[in-house]
């Protein structure tokens, strides 16, 4: 049985003999250069989500009411940044593969068009939330209690769009040549400063004034103002990419195809789980204002496991991307296994933590004064429990879902992203929360059931292997 369990974390025991290409690290190796890559794109990412968690306990102070207003801008706000994800997807996969190739000048040429793209973009999606931001924000479940403080939030954080925007772009380059600490920097510094001025600005500290949202809002945008400055910074060095400002939205056809050819499948999943979220949040918002404030602090702390796999399945995404760039599939399949193998562990770590610490985590979030103090409280500990039995699959398929992305094969993600986030999961949802009477619990039913069908799909798919043959 020891065998067998080592052999699963082995080299020897991840690739069959017949795919092997050439030499193969030895294990240690192997999990060696995984954690050089990983452990800043994981750094980061955790961070980015602790930031979420701290930015919801500093609103809490503000009452329940306030954690569902900003909560209610959540999914309006992701359904525009998608266009951003999927470029930065597409970033990824394009610019990890010119290096695999070693055509260094077309990973800077297609970093160039990246740069273009996120300024005109930002520009225009911006103007379009602002545009809709109440009768979306209403559409999203806010009601007469959340309304004003959820569209001022929400006019503010969207105006700086085009930051992040061009941020994320550069960062998406970076990790991709696994250069994945100036992301980490970045975005480390950004959120220490919308930490240090959400303290300052929501209660009023240290003679700054008491702005309660606005306090919330205008260091998010300051923050990401900060990471686009360092973002840009970085690749005005001689590094390995270098963005020549002469290139600059002079759009040419051969660099955007490939860029358009994953950022379809990637926007398509994106628009998918965007419009998935939306609508599964909204059904929760409407069971009212202390129900939707639990699911908001539930969520924070779920956060907290999708940033494992988010970072380790970022780092898997580029070194996939590189090894089919030099057309070695078996290094990446490789690569991908040791991903899925360390979050594994991180896993089982995050197993304990929600089942034993749940309802404290959760407490840190409300006051006892509060009126719903014994709704979040009650409702929030057995969310807790649901979310430690379904982290192992959501840390996996996130890791998986990355290598198949960084592969380019952003169709098939889509394709499953699309039945069962934007499909299964609003339906279950209805009928868990309404028409069978479970009301917010019923609605973590169905995030457990989304979890584990994409877990069995891109299992699935990365063990067939036919990732491997899409071209970009």
């Amino acid at each position: 049985m020891f065998s067998r369990i080592k052999r699963f974390f082995t080299v020897e025991g991840m690739v069959k003999k017949h795919e092997i290409f050439g030499e193969l690290p030895k294990s240690k190796e192997l999990y060696k250069n995984l954690i050089d890559v990983a452990w800043p794109a994981t750094a980061e990412s955790v961070l980015v989500g602790l930031v979420g968690i701290v930015d919801t306990l500093m609103v809490s102070a503000l009452g329940a009411r306030a954690i569902a207003a900003v909560g209610l801008t959540n999914q309006p706000r992701l359904l525009f940044y998608a266009v951003f994800f999927a470029l930065n997807i597409s970033v990824t996969a394009v610019v990890s593969r010119r290096k695999g190739q070693g055509d260094r000048n077309g990973a800077n040429k297609t970093l160039a068009q990246a740069v273009s793209l996120s300024i005109a973009l930002g520009i225009m999606v911006s103007a379009v939330a602002l545009a809709i931001d109440e009768p979306l924000i209403r559409l999203a479940g806010a009601n007469d209690e959340t309304i004003a403080d959820a569209v001022l939030y929400f006019r503010i954080v969207m105006s700086g769009m085009v930051f992040t925007a061009v941020s994320g772009a550069i960062n998406s380059a970076q990790r991709s040549i696994g250069n994945t600490r100036i992301a980490l920097t970045s975005n480390l510094t950004a959120n220490v400063v919308n930490v240090v001025f959400d303290y300052l600005l929501i209660t009023g500290k240290c003679g700054f004034p008491a702005l309660g949202i606005v306090g919330a809002a205008i260091p998010t945008v300051m923050g990401n103002m900060v990471a686009c400055g360092m973002s840009v910074w970085s690749i005005r060095r001689k590094g390995y990419l270098y963005l020549n400002f002469k290139e600059l939205f002079r759009f040419r056809a051969e660099l955007i195809k490939p860029l358009l050819k994953v950022g379809m499948g990637a926007g398509m999943e994106q628009a998918c789980i965007r419009v998935g979220f939306f609508i599964y949040a909204a059904t929760v918002a409407n069971l009212g204002t202390a129900a939707f404030a639990t699911h908001q602090i539930c969520m924070n702390i779920i956060n907290l496991s999708f940033t494992f796999g988010d970072g380790l399945g970022m780092a898997s995404s580029a070194l996939v991307g590189q090894n089919l760039g030099k057309k070695r599939p078996d290094l990446s399949t490789l690569y991908g296994k040791a991903g899925q193998r360390v979050g594994f562990f991180i896993s089982l770590f995050l197993v304990l933590l929600f089942g034993f610490a749940g309802r404290t985590l959760v407490g840190l979030f409300v006051s006892s004064s509060d009126n719903d103090y014994d709704y979040i409280m009650h409702n929030g500990t057995i969310i807790m429990y649901i979310v430690a039995l379904i982290c192992v699959a959501q840390i996996t398929q996130v890791i998986y879902n990355g290598c198949l992305r960084g592969a380019g094969d952003t169709k098939y993600v889509a394709a499953v992203s699309t039945v069962s986030i934007m499909v299964i999961r609003p339906i279950l949802t209805y009928l868990f929360c309404y028409t069978f009477g479970i009301g917010l619990i019923g609605a973590w039913f169905s995030l457990a059931i989304d979890q584990i069908i994409r877990l069995i799909f891109s299992a699935l798919r990365f063990s067939s292997g036919r990732w491997e043959k899409v071209k970009v």
